[in-house]
């Protein structure tokens, strides 16, 4: 069973990434920072956790407003530095583990938390910062990432008492997990800043201590709290610890704090916390229900999109995705071998799309919504893709229908 071995919190402010690519270990402003964080690196070079499950928010840097998610679960086979104007820093990509990250997923799913998913997005230094000074990466990662983004930038946000709530559903999905793995949970962000407007500045280091100081003791207090309160007291932008709830939650009642540091260089207050467990992880709750349809009750013929088959066929959803873009149909129609070289497809999948066979593009992993796009380029009707899937002519198909003359495809326009 896996479990969870402790929890860190800490700041994510790109000056820590910064002060280490830079070479400042042993500057007099940037010391402090590396000091506050070598007893959290101690640990975790002792305690060898296999994941780190990091919560963090992104700076719309892979995310954008077009689609905002509250929750989103990174589940891909890696993870990579973004580029956040600069280029990319010198980091090496974080491999994941799809397979933890999938049983979370399903698991927090099912304990009624609506997350969304991701893969191969690129994270920025909300999560990545901090990372690099926690681990010696130089010859790569020595833990597994499972990135989890709380979307704290556009109102309304997750509250503070869901994030709480969060944190316990995650522990009962982490410790239900059958591996034996070492997880330790990392909550980024904070604590008091702000980065906009007249207020821009702000810093509340009393406040900072005392957000400490019940995190450890009385996270109850802190769950009550509005995102107005946590903003007047420590900065708009700080409202985003609430993402260090999620990590308390997970851990138990009582915990012993094995190190804590505080310092405030210029914009953010940056807080290093390592929080180890006090007591036993409960039983997971049997009123949790199964996390995943077992196979028994799957309706026969079937083909369930889940998160596996997602990343399974990732380069063919996408490549059938493109049908949305009129360059690349056009190209498709012309020259249906060059519309292949920007997509990482299989040779069975360049097979399957080029003989138009809808029960194998099935099988393949394709969602079908993809199909319906790749028909309606080539001028045929959903009927041929829902015939072909079963495996039957158009005409008996269409025989099983009440209205077999009726024929579609996706809503459009002729570009011809």
């Amino acid at each position: 069973m896996a479990r969870i071995i402790g929890g860190i919190g800490t700041s994510h402010t790109p000056t820590i990434g910064f002060a280490l690519d830079q070479k400042k270990q042993d500057d007099p402003a940037w010391a402090p920072i590396f000091a506050a964080y070598a007893p959290l690196k101690a640990w975790l070079v002792e305690q060898r956790p296999d994941v780190v499950f990091t919560i963090y928010n992104d700076h719309v840097t892979s995310f954008f407003f077009d689609h905002y998610s509250a929750f989103a679960l990174g589940f891909g086979p890696e993870h990579s530095p973004a580029d956040e104007g600069g280029g990319a820093r010198d980091l090496p990509p974080m491999p994941g583990h799809p397979g933890l990250a999938r049983h979370i997923g399903e698991r927090l799913m099912a304990d009624e938390f609506d997350l969304s998913f991701f893969q191969r997005r690129p994270l920025d230094h909300g999560c990545f910062s901090p990372l690099s000074l926690l681990f010696d990466h130089s010859q790569g990662w020595p833990a597994s990432l499972i990135p989890l983004a709380v979307g704290v930038l556009q109102n309304p946000v997750p509250s503070a008492r869901r994030c709480w709530k969060l944190g316990r559903a995650l522990r009962r999905a982490i410790e239900s997990y059958p591996e034996d793995l070492k997880v330790a949970i990392i909550a980024t962000g904070g604590l008091s800043h702000q980065v906009h407007g007249e207020r821009a500045g702000f810093n509340a280091p009393d406040w900072d201590r005392e957000f400490l100081d019940l995190l450890v003791n009385d996270p109850e207090t802190l769950a009550r709290m509005s995102q107005a309160e946590l903003a007047l007291r420590g900065g708009w932008e700080s409202a985003e610890v609430v993402m260090w709830l999620i990590m308390r939650g997970a851990l138990s009642a009582q915990v012993h704090v094995a190190a804590r540091d505080y310092y405030l260089p210029s914009m953010t207050g940056i807080a290093t916390l390592l929080l180890e467990n006090l007591a036993p992880a409960p039983p997971v709750p049997a009123a949790v229900p199964a996390a995943s349809t077992p196979p028994e009750l799957m309706p026969p013929a079937s083909h369930p999109f889940d998160l596996e088959t997602s990343a399974r066929a990732y380069e063919l959803n996408r490549f059938l995705h493109a049908m949305t873009d009129p360059a690349h149909r056009v190209l498709f129609l012309s020259d249906p071998e060059a519309s292949f070289a920007g997509f990482d497809l299989t040779k069975t999948e360049c097979d399957l799309v080029r003989r138009h066979d809808w029960h194998g593009l099935i099988n393949a992993g394709a969602i079908f919504f993809g199909l319906e796009k790749l028909a309606a380029v080539l001028g045929l009707p959903n009927a041929v893709v829902y015939a072909g899937m079963r495996r039957e002519s158009l005409e008996a198909f269409q025989a099983s229908r009440n209205a077999p003359g009726a024929l579609y495809s996706v809503a459009g326009k002729s570009e011809a």
